[in-house]
């Protein structure tokens, strides 16, 4: 399979980019995060010191780079952004580092996937705003230590159970992001829909939200196919209709499962006999990488009771066969969805 899936929201788009929000006030949902960070922003400001380490988990396409934007924004500084796998020697975090302004907001995504070379020199740069560098090699090698202005690092993670402890105890505001309800957003559809210059009625964003995982990426992926319909098959008008018709062209069901999350559920049933099947298996077997279907698949499936996980690996509920049309057998757990 291994092509880009509508519903994969591991990677922004750059139309996806330039919807998102600048400030707080702007950024619908994730109320209580955003309070918190709001107390915090006006501490600091007030007293004209850095923000705290900041680091944000959850599930991709949940607005972790864009609250990171966000807090700079919010404090007037300079945005900053890498991610942990473009960082692979301690020199080219070094050349960032050295580089920040005073108060600057930098920003890692996948902060997991730091080396751990770089991320031991990461620990005296949050810690004491200090850099060390290694002059030199063998007996003649000499260590100094240079001066860091005082930043901001926020650090984005899927997988936070993978972040080392002596990395995590550095930040100062943990958060973890949680997915969203669908009036959360059928508020970020019709906000998009009116920069990207559509209009969408309540029954039409309804209809979107509904099939967009709780998350605001994919919502906003879905609103761009819906719109390219609308243009190509029905005047530019976007109602519930319209977006009903297009999503059943690109293949999203009422549930949001796309032929990937179909094919997944339909191996794990049909191929494994209902599981368990190992992660690597069955990933080979819908042909997608293991981190694929682990962080943009399983999450959702998890959280509508598709898949359950056990010590032996993934295995079908009672929803899965229901929703592939398939007879239970008796044997299957999991309550049928109302």
């Amino acid at each position: 399979m291994n092509e880009e899936s509508l519903l994969n929201p591991a990677v922004a788009t750059e139309e996806e980019i330039s919807l998102r929000p600048r400030r707080l006030d702007e950024f619908v949902g994730q109320e209580s995060i955003k309070e918190r960070l709001r107390i915090s922003i006006e501490a600091a400001s007030e007293e004209e010191r850095a923000l705290d380490h900041v680091m944000f988990s959850g599930p991709p396409g949940l607005g972790k780079t864009t609250l990171a934007g966000v807090i700079a924004a919010e404090l007037g500084v300079a945005f900053r952004i890498t991610s942990g796998p473009a960082l692979e020697r301690p020199g080219d975090l070094a050349a960032i580092l050295s580089n920040l302004q005073p108060g600057d907001v930098f920003f890692i995504d996948e902060i997991h996937r730091l080396p751990r070379a770089v991320e031991e020199v990461l620990y005296p740069a949050m810690e004491d705003f200090q850099l060390d560098i290694v002059l030199g090699k063998g007996p003649t090698a000499q260590s100094i230590r240079i001066d860091l202005p005082r930043f901001t690092l926020v650090g984005a993670t899927t997988r936070k159970g993978k972040v080392t402890a002596p990395l995590r105890d550095r930040f100062g505001i943990e958060e973890k992001l949680d997915y969203y309800t669908d009036d959360e957003l059928a508020s970020i559809i019709t906000r998009s829909a009116s920069i990207i210059g559509f209009d969408i009625g309540p029954d039409a964003a309804a209809v979107i939200s509904r099939r967009s995982r709780s998350t605001p990426r994919i919502a906003n992926r879905l609103l761009a196919r819906v719109r390219d319909y609308a243009v190509a098959r029905a005047d530019g008008t976007i109602d519930a209709d319209v977006a009903e018709q297009a999503l059943l062209v690109f293949e999203v069901d009422e549930l949001g499962l796309d032929k990937v999350d179909r094919s997944i559920l339909d191996a794990v049933v049909h191929k494994f006999g209902g599981g368990p099947v190992g992660l690597s298996t069955l990933a080979v077997a819908v042909g997608e990488e293991p981190e694929t279907v682990e962080d943009a698949y399983e999450p959702f499936l998890l959280q509508i009771g598709m898949l359950n996980r056990t010590p032996r690996g993934r295995v079908a509920t009672a929803n899965a066969y229901a929703h592939l049309g398939v007879d239970v057998p008796a044997n299957i757990q999991g309550s049928l969805l109302d």
